[in-house]
């Protein structure tokens, strides 16, 4: 028999962390791992938008991450969780910045801000970093409200929105797509 998907156990506005501590839905520690998951699946749809199979492959680490981040950030800091977590590695940021220097090698200078658009895959990257950007913004406000937050994944999340943005980069620059400079009205 399949496991049934709902519980009915949220049904008053209430959750549990990895470790069993009740909480309320809207509590900032549920925003942030919830902030993470949305991030996961717009690095999902990313990699569906853009079939170059090296950035493909590192999306799907990238993903790996974020469950591993997304688990950190669901349990209670105070107890021992039963199960062994996954965990964030220095070595895991490491790789984002060489991914980072290896795309800005083919890639010509900035002299211009840059509008997200100009096609689906790029588009898709610059909302995911902003998303980053906003789940980076959710663990700053936990380490501030001195709720537990590793400082790695604030390391890591900081790194991963310089990623996206470089990857959109890359990504117009591969799919011959021109990026849209952005130009104030003066």
């Amino acid at each position: 028999m399949a496991l049934k998907i709902y519980t009915k156990t949220g049904d008053l506005g209430k959750t549990s962390l990895i470790g069993g501590t009740k909480v309320p839905k809207s509590h900032i520690r549920i925003e942030t791992y919830g902030t993470v998951d949305e991030l996961n699946s717009h690095i999902g749809l990313v990699g569906d938008y853009f079939d170059e199979p090296h950035s493909r492959s590192v999306l799907k680490e990238i993903q790996d991450r974020l469950f591993t981040i997304g688990s950190s950030l669901a349990c209670d800091p105070d107890k021992e969780p039963l199960m062994k977590m996954p965990d964030l590695k220095e070595a895991d940021i490491t790789v984002l910045e060489k991914e980072i220097d290896k795309m800005n090698e083919v890639l010509p200078p900035m002299k211009f801000f840059i509008l997200p658009g100009g096609h689906i895959a790029v588009s898709s990257t610059h909302i995911a970093r902003c998303v980053c950007r906003r789940a980076e913004r959710c663990c700053v406000n936990m380490q501030e409200q001195e709720i537990f937050v590793d400082p790695l994944v604030i390391k890591y999340l900081n790194r991963l929105s310089d990623y996206l943005f470089v990857l959109a980069r890359f990504m117009a620059h591969h799919l011959n797509v021109a990026e849209i400079a952005w130009k104030p009205r003066v």
